[in-house]
């Protein structure tokens, strides 16, 4: 039997290191997943839905370099644009095949026919439409390479009808190069920043994931010129272990000493951060801004100098030209601030909270105390990004994956899938909320399917936390935020795994510690306080009016058990903050 077109995909991705492929099966996917049975090189997962496999490819990819998915016509390949468009804004390598009806019913507005390239151009850095056996191979090539040379999603469509077509060899190369290259930037470059460094005296350095593998060049630095070290969330895990210059994050999960020190500095610079706040970034400061990507230098605060360059590479090259500082209050005063508010943070970790109203920052911190020191972390958006930006810590070996660009709701179950597949001796944990696990709450199925030993935290606040929180600082009482949840143990005991459903706080520790040395698949169900507050590093006072308003709405309309229940739980803390 000749060689088909789909056993041509299975034989190329293996080359590039694809392991799993995550999809529906469908009827133009069908050669596709035929030939994955066949060739016995990888594994075809199976999701419940295609979102799932998407957000999973992403995490894969985010781990091992590289992550692929499928769907099949229409409906099928629709569902993977919201965790294409995450894999996108992450820079996470995605090949995404998007299959299609047979190539002789293009253009006819056929049954489940949809315009690949329109369609996916906003979500991938790579799009293109096979309809030959000879153009396959090329564009197939052309797309992993894309993927992994640009670190972005490339979708590759293909008719159900050439899958099952007869290859042919390609006339230029199948293989895909992994290639490694030096960015820093010129020798004069180097000079000019080492120049702006010796003569600032207050001198923050901000970090984002772009500092990725630095960790030690920056606390050289840190130490030659005495500065503070705040990080964005993405790149917290990279940053803070065994570091004493750091003084946490900044923006709306951060500190106020983080804050304070980009404001407070003479000279902020940027190391590999496209932070998107710039409400929260300093204006009466010298900026310079060093990124691998020189097409996002300056587009979030007012950059003086910028410069393109792998912050490693560039550190390596600048450190030699710096002169020691000796003056070490500036860096003595934003350490003091941030011993001061982290002690406020642990302080709140230790109150257990209620009956029902269990405090989420007290579940979180059980759960970073007795997670494995390589654990990876996913978490969802909302409040899970909050207690996970504030309670987990960095070892060095830690991952936290996140939806953290696109800030997609139900990412923290699907990228926990992903993580499992693409690290097997790892512990997988997942900080999921109420609102994102009812998403996808079908692919917890994927899950026991597949036997993945992953550990599942539910933060049960039978609400839109984020959304509430949101509302009341707007002044707008919160509506249509309320949750109503089945039991999501029962569901996940229904389903195959192991289950609790905790609401006495006296049972969280000894309830996440018997889940963290359960073998295979545990969800933990934890109702938590829906009034929990997450605080940003700088309060407003249309904020503290909008929170007023809110509450005299409430009032209004005769809720004064909410009102009280709400200020009960934040009035403390927000005094300690102010």
């Amino acid at each position: 039997m000749s060689k088909k077109v789909a056993d041509q995909f299975v034989e190329m991705i293996t080359k590039a290191g694809i392991k799993n492929v995550y999809a529906v099966t469908g009827d133009s996917l069908n050669h596709i997943n035929d030939a994955v049975r066949r060739h016995k090189t990888g594994n075809w997962i199976h999701v419940r839905h295609e979102e799932t496999g998407a957000f999973a490819a992403s995490a894969e990819a985010a781990i091992r370099g590289i992550g692929c998915c499928a769907g099949s016509s229409g409906p099928g390949h629709v569902h993977l644009i919201n965790g294409l468009y995450d894999a996108q804004r992450s820079n996470s390598p995605v090949l995404a095949l998007a299959s299609a009806c047979l190539s002789n019913e293009f253009g006819t507005s056929f049954f489940q026919e949809t315009d690949i390239s329109r369609l996916f151009g906003d979500c991938s850095g790579y799009t293109n439409v096979a309809t030959t056996a000879q153009q396959f191979p090329r564009m197939l090539q052309s797309a992993l390479q894309y993927a992994i040379g640009r670190k972005e999603v490339a979708v590759l469509g293909i008719p159900g009808d050439l899958t099952a077509s007869s290859a042919e060899d390609s006339i230029t190369s199948e293989n895909v190069f992994f290639t490694k290259s030096v960015c820093r930037p010129s020798d004069e470059d180097i000079s000019l920043l080492a120049e702006l460094i010796n003569k600032h005296e207050r001198i923050t350095l901000f970090c984002g994931t772009g500092s990725r593998g630095a960790h030690d060049e920056i606390l050289q630095l840190a130490s030659i010129i005495n500065s503070p070290v705040a990080y964005t969330f993405r790149s917290k895990m990279d940053i803070q272990y065994d570091n004493p210059y750091e003084v946490g994050m900044t923006g709306l999960l951060g500190l106020p000493s983080a804050y304070l020190s980009m404001h407070e500095s003479d000279l902020l610079i940027m190391l590999g951060t496209d932070f998107p706040y710039e409400t929260f970034m300093p204006v009466n400061c010298k900026i310079v801004q060093v990124d691998s990507r020189p097409e996002r230098i300056g587009r979030r605060a007012k950059v003086d100098y910028g410069f393109a360059g792998d912050i490693r590479e560039t550190l390596k090259m600048l450190i030699p030209h710096l002169e020691k500082k000796t003056d070490m209050e500036f860096l003595e005063e934003i350490r003091e601030d941030y011993v001061h508010h982290n002690n406020l943070f642990k302080n709140t970790a230790t109150k257990k909270g209620e009956v029902d109203n269990i405090a989420p920052e007290y579940v979180i911190s059980l759960i970073d105390k007795y997670a494995a020191k390589d654990a990876i972390f996913t978490v969802d958006t909302g409040m899970c990004c909050v207690w996970g930006a504030r309670y987990i810590n960095a070892t060095g070996q830690r991952r936290m994956l996140g939806s953290f660009h696109h800030g997609s709701m139900a990412n923290a179950m699907p990228m926990a899938i992903g993580a499992a597949c693409a690290a097997p001796d790892k512990q997988i944990i997942a900080i999921c909320g109420d609102g994102g696990l009812s998403m996808l709450l079908g692919d917890l199925a994927t899950i026991v399917q597949y036997k993945m030993p992953i550990k599942l935290f539910v933060f049960n606040n039978r609400s839109l936390g984020m959304v509430k929180l949101e509302m009341e600082v707007a002044g707008l009482p919160d509506w249509q935020t309320e949750m109503y949840n089945p039991d999501f143990a029962k569901v996940a005991d229904a389903m195959g795994i192991k289950s609790y459903s905790v609401n006495d706080p006296e049972k969280v520790e000894v309830t996440i510690k018997q889940a963290l040395v359960t073998e295979g698949p545990v969800l933990v169900n934890f109702y938590t306080d829906p009034n929990a507050l997450a605080l940003p590093p700088k309060i407003t006072m249309e904020q503290m009016w909008g929170f007023s308003k809110s509450m005299m709405k409430l009032a209004a309309e005769g809720k004064v058990s909410e009102i009280m229940d709400t200020v009960k739980s934040n009035i403390k803390h927000i005094w300690e903050i102010i």
